[in-house]
């Protein structure tokens, strides 16, 4: 882990924030103990670019973060509708933040189309792939550790 003068990044949900696309969280008592001692500072990537909670679900369609940040796949919604920017928008938030706390890790919800750390969530199926947010982050030198 970080040293101890080193701040962490965290998916918000995983200290109890309700910020998940369905209004729920994902509570981690250890992460949140962390975060109530000042060791964390939470964040929800898709929030920070402008997406409402509750929020339909969203999906990379095709690809990886990476092939978003390289504008050659889209993150899409159920319905169609192209939530690209907002995401990318709240990864490039999210890495300010992470400078702004001197962050050189994040611990990430998996599965997610914005933290989701080796694995994301493609037509109800776990696929291989990083999330937006996460793979901006890696690129930028920050490790990622993946939470289940």
């Amino acid at each position: 882990m970080a040293s101890s003068n080193s701040m962490l990044v965290v998916s918000a949900c995983l200290v109890g924030c309700k910020c998940r696309y369905d209004g729920a969280d994902c509570l981690d008592e250890s992460l949140r103990a962390r975060w109530d001692r000042g060791e964390l500072f939470a964040v929800c990537p898709e929030q920070l670019g402008g997406l409402p909670t509750p929020r339909p679900p969203a999906e990379i369609e095709s690809g990886s973060g990476e092939d978003v940040l390289e504008d050659k796949a889209r993150v899409l919604r159920e319905n169609g509708e192209d939530v690209t920017d907002a995401f990318v928008a709240g990864a490039r938030r999210t890495l300010e933040i992470a400078r702004a706390v001197g962050a050189r890790e994040a611990i990430f919800k998996q599965r997610s189309p914005a933290c989701g750390c080796g694995q994301i969530t493609r037509a109800g199926r776990t696929v291989e792939g990083n999330g937006v947010t996460t793979a901006l982050l890696a690129r930028e030198g920050l490790r990622i550790v993946p939470h289940e």
